[in-house]
């Protein structure tokens, strides 16, 4: 079935049932933005775009989850048991969650080769109290990589790994793809909401260094429309992966870029425990 052909076949999101919550889009600015990934030397803000909050309903996809694709919306979700015990231990992130993750990916994609390059655990209440290697949710509507920055960093990561013919690799479709899970309890708290990647305009994307202490990666902005569908998976558990596809090389048609971010659930309890979650970023290689 062709891509154009797809779209007489989904079903009618409007009608899902939905919440209201603020989404924070970046204010249009005639310089690059720039986000510090740590504190910046003093008189340096943190960033530099400004970002203003539309009330957006954002609409449960657990009932449609079936007919959602990376390749069309630019995310999916699959159940998918893990046998990670701790999530918090760095050992047993990469010896048993990296490959459970790339014969996953195998399944999903098709994909002939996987590589995993990076992952990020997020528990805001740890962040806060300082420590190493945990993240806050981010509460901007983003996209981890550009057009630009895919390759990038795919040249980093592949070189890093001593993998031959990078250039010859990189002429086959590929993709990045993160792959995003509950390791607690169900999320209830800031969960992630993930835009349709086929209601974003190639002008809603706005290039922006991320700097990082030792390099300056490049990320994807986003600027308000009123066509963004804004789609979540209530009460996601550790059993649950969400893929998000971030770039795709493929320029023809498929989805490329899908934009997310963290948000306020106007449904959870005032009390719910911060949300703990991981991501992974991968390198997802096609066949020819």
């Amino acid at each position: 079935m062709s891509l154009d052909s797809q779209v007489l076949d989904k079903p009618i999101y409007e009608d899902l049932p939905y919440v209201e919550a603020n989404l924070n889009y970046l204010t249009p600015m005639a310089e690059k933005p720039v986000n510090y990934t740590y504190e910046p030397p003093v008189g340096i803000p943190r960033s530099n775009g400004s970002y203003q909050a539309y009330k957006l309903p954002i609409r449960n996809a657990r009932s449609v989850s079936q007919d959602l694709s990376l390749d069309w919306e630019g995310f999916a979700l699959t159940e998918h048991h893990t046998s990670v015990r701790d999530f918090y231990d760095e050992d047993e992130i990469r010896r048993v969650y990296y490959p459970e993750a790339e014969q996953l990916l195998k399944e999903i994609t098709g994909a002939t080769k996987v590589v995993i390059f990076d992952h990020t655990l997020r528990n805001g209440e740890r962040f806060k109290q300082g420590e190493n290697g945990i993240r806050e949710p981010v509460r901007r509507v983003h996209n981890d990589f550009t057009a630009k920055s895919g390759y990038t960093r795919a040249r980093l990561e592949l070189g890093a790994r001593g993998i031959d013919d990078i250039e010859t690799l990189l002429q086959q479709r590929f993709a990045i793809i993160n792959v995003w899970r509950a390791i607690a309890q169900p999320i209830q708290e800031s969960p992630l909401t993930v835009c349709n990647a086929q209601t974003i305009a190639p002008t809603d994307l706005v290039a922006s260094d991320l700097v990082y202490r030792d390099r300056v990666g490049e990320t994807y902005a986003i600027t308000y429309n009123s066509q963004h569908q804004w789609f979540y998976f209530p009460q996601m558990h550790r059993d649950e992966a969400l893929f998000i596809k971030c770039f795709d090389s493929a320029e023809d048609g498929r989805a490329r870029f899908a934009a997310h971010t963290a948000f306020d659930d106007p449904t959870s309890p005032v009390h719910a425990p911060p949300r703990e979650s991981i991501e992974l970023r991968t390198f997802v290689f096609y066949p020819f």
